[in-house]
């Protein structure tokens, strides 16, 4: 591609946005902007907001969805489309861009009236009997991102080979050529459907079915709560009110829908920076949990008060194993475990998870990252009738899922099973933290770390291939003071999983070490994991690992 003909052809093309016109006069990162297109992935798109083909903005979203229309009128997929949105800075207008794309080419699309969890369009796909799904949104990225997600016809992110498929049609789309329609227009016809509060009702009814226990003691919680500026805070309250929890105090600061994050630049509850302003208000009113859902309420942090009068952040990884415990014991003490339970994680989620499934008698799963993995398993247990085998799903990215109504990780969900679990802890004097110390005790202290560098800008990619390939083609003997056990590449085959840029390294005495460049983001991630007798040992082993993933990076 000559970038230089193409950057031409934007500030020469009579229809361009006049926004969009002033940015490219001004900017000083023309070759960034154009040197390729935004990258079509299994996640969709995501990239920086702004002018060009390497950017979110009106032109690339059409185009995208002109493809994915593509796509549905060439299968025997129902022609429906669900559109769901964010917080996020143009969240609204890629959400009705999409929709008058899609009316253009006589695909009936139902919006959201304005913005809802990613779990809540999943549900939506499957409620309004659709042939795809697309949710605009970036997640936890920085404010000055965007993306664009694609689910299939099972609410579940389109996989591999669809995705393939999408992207083969996209490239065929000139982005100054997509048809569209008026908005206003197209929903006096019927061909763009307003969504109905009912559809979210009914998806927070569908959520409170997924409770656990008999929800004894969840009117007595005191809780802070933080949606982070973004989408969770209206199915929470509902949740929230469903469970007759009413002592809750929301984050004033974090409160309001607003895509610019101010009081935290990565609104990722995985983050203490972001958490921090619910924990300076745990310090004031003294809750028994504080949960934070991220900007498209698909991940739920949480922290609980510690024995120095403060509180601590539970990592997702801790709480996977908290709730898969808490699922096991009560299920089977009530009986309503099914037969041959599944729970699903994973391949860098932690290994304690094995541990505890054996116990219960529970089948473990493993996936690759993304929580569209996880889903995809639902949806061949429920091609055989056995979705309901399927008691629970984590990964170590705070995603969590206890059913089969969505087909993505789900903070909604979430936070009804940290608040139950803490309601029947609490009846025994215990805290949330009580209970991973004691899982900790009875089980080893696995304890999991992430070193995250990021490579941005036109080199960028280069050099994450680069470390990959090196990595790949000299397999190390040692990894620090660890001999190297065990090598997956899971880019190879055999490993009874799709093809994946990942590099599995198992070290001795049960330590990993495992590289992954992120699929929507330009940084590569090491997870590490060790395991010992106390946490301290554990943490030292991690801290040295640590050390060696970041010389590996460089």
């Amino acid at each position: 591609m000559d970038w230089k003909k193409e950057y031409e052809r934007w500030l020469n093309f009579d229809e361009i946005d006049k926004e969009l016109l002033e940015e490219l006069k001004s900017a000083d990162d023309i070759h960034d902007r154009f040197y390729k297109g935004l990258e079509f992935g299994t996640g969709g798109l995501r990239g920086v907001l702004g002018a060009g083909i390497n950017r979110m903005n009106i032109y690339t979203v059409r185009k995208a969805t002109q493809g994915l229309a593509d796509y549905l009128n060439a299968t025997d997929l129902p022609k429906k489309v669900a559109v769901g949105y964010d917080s996020r800075i143009k969240s609204d207008v890629f959400a009705k861009e999409s929709a008058k794309v899609l009316a253009a080419n006589n695909i009936t699309t139902y919006i959201y009236p304005r913005l809802e969890p990613t779990p809540a369009l999943s549900w939506a796909v499957r409620y309004y009997g659709c042939g795809a799904g697309i949710n605009v949104t970036a997640s936890h990225n920085p404010a000055k991102y965007n993306g664009y997600k694609v689910y299939g016809a099972d609410g579940c992110q389109i996989n591999l080979e669809v995705a393939d498929k999408i992207l083969k049609a996209i490239e065929k789309v000139d982005c100054f050529e997509v048809p569209t329609v008026d908005f206003d227009e197209a929903e006096k016809q019927g061909k763009i459907i307003v969504i109905e509060d009912k559809c979210v009702d009914d998806f927070v009814d569908a959520v409170y079915n997924q409770k656990v226990g008999d929800g004894e003691g969840t009117d007595k919680l005191k809780l802070v709560y933080t949606p982070l500026n973004g989408a969770g805070l209206e199915c929470v309250k509902k949740l929230l009110k469903k469970m007759n929890i009413n002592n809750v105090s929301i984050v004033k600061e974090q409160e309001m829908p607003d895509g610019n994050f101010p009081t935290c630049p990565y609104p990722n509850p995985e983050i203490r920076e972001a958490m921090q302003k619910g924990l300076d208000l745990c310090d004031e009113v003294k809750p028994d949990l504080l949960l934070g859902t991220d900007p498209d309420c698909d991940r739920c942090g949480t922290a609980v008060p510690n024995k120095q009068g403060g509180y601590t952040l539970i990592t997702g990884n801790e709480m996977g194993i908290i709730l898969l415990d808490y699922i096991c014991k009560t299920r089977t003490k009530l009986g309503t475990m099914p037969k041959n339970p599944i729970a699903v994680s994973t391949i860098v989620s932690t290994d304690m998870i094995d541990p505890i499934a054996e116990k219960y008698g529970v089948e473990i799963k493993r996936t690759l990252t993304g929580f569209k993995f996880i889903g995809e398993q639902i949806g061949f247990l429920e091609a055989k009738g056995e979705q309901d085998r399927f008691i629970f799903g984590f990964e170590e990215s705070y995603g969590y899922l206890s059913g089969a109504h969505v087909r993505d990780k789900d903070a909604v969900n979430a936070t009804l099973l940290i608040c139950e679990a803490a309601a029947y802890y609490a009846k025994q004097g215990k805290s949330l933290l009580d209970v991973i110390t004691d899982l900790y005790e009875e089980y080893g202290y696995y304890r999991n770390a992430l070193v995250s560098v990021e490579f941005e800008g036109d080199t960028g990619m280069t050099k994450m291939q680069s470390i990959m390939t090196s990595l790949r083609e000299n397999v190390p003997e040692k990894i620090g003071e660890y001999k190297v056990e065990g090598f997956v590449d899971y880019n190879a085959d055999g490993t009874g999983l799709p093809k994946s840029n990942v590099l599995e390294f198992r070290l001795q005495g049960g330590a990993k070490f495992m590289v992954r460049p992120s699929g929507t983001e330009p940084k590569i991630k090491v997870y590490l994991s060790a395991v010992a007798k106390t946490q301290k040992e554990a943490d030292a082993i991690n801290e040295e690992l640590e050390k060696v993933a970041y010389q590996v990076l460089k």
